[in-house]
């Protein structure tokens, strides 16, 4: 029997040139990554450099604000911060194919909804009105206003519904 001769530890070929061109690769990189870095840092102190110089102006403009100003303001966040949910799960619910609502208007300070649509025929109407008036978020459900569309070949009938909204005054 012939002695077999491994040497496992043994290199195979390899070109002299291939870490060099992988290390230039590198290089290149790292040197990409570096200047990115930087010019971000400049990007950053030039806009906070901008910021320090806006925001006296804006310091000056809010001190400036006129009080009806910021009478609208409050207003604005206080219908905000009103519980919208409980007024949109009554209307959901009161729904019907044969009505269209058209404008739900809520008044904040009143603790009172406006509510318009249009509807099929009149008794279409006030079922929407009893649906409305079975809701808890509503008290005091009434038709203010209706009026036949004379000039539509259907004759829808336009409605105005006003309601006391409950949620609103707590």
């Amino acid at each position: 029997m012939q002695r077999i001769d491994l040497d496992f530890a043994a290199r195979g070929r390899r070109s002299p040139w291939a870490g060099a061109v992988l290390f230039a690769v590198a290089l290149a990189v790292a040197g990409d990554a570096a200047w990115s870095y930087v010019h971000a840092q400049r990007q950053l102190a030039q806009a906070e450099v901008l910021l320090a110089r806006a925001q006296p102006r804006h310091a000056a403009r809010a001190a400036a604000a006129s009080p009806e100003e910021i009478a609208a303001a409050r207003e604005t966040v206080q219908r905000l911060a009103l519980p919208w949910p409980g007024l949109f799960g009554a209307v959901e619910s009161a729904a019907s194919a044969d009505v269209a609502l058209l404008a739900i208007e809520p008044d904040a300070r009143s603790g009172r909804v406006t509510i318009s649509g249009d509807s099929k025929d009149y008794l279409a109407a006030l079922a929407y009105v009893l649906n409305l008036s079975r809701s808890s978020a509503l008290s005091g459900v009434e038709l203010v206003r209706h009026e036949v569309k004379q000039n539509d070949p259907r004759h829808p009938v336009f409605f105005t519904v006003s309601a006391a909204w409950k949620e609103a005054r707590q």
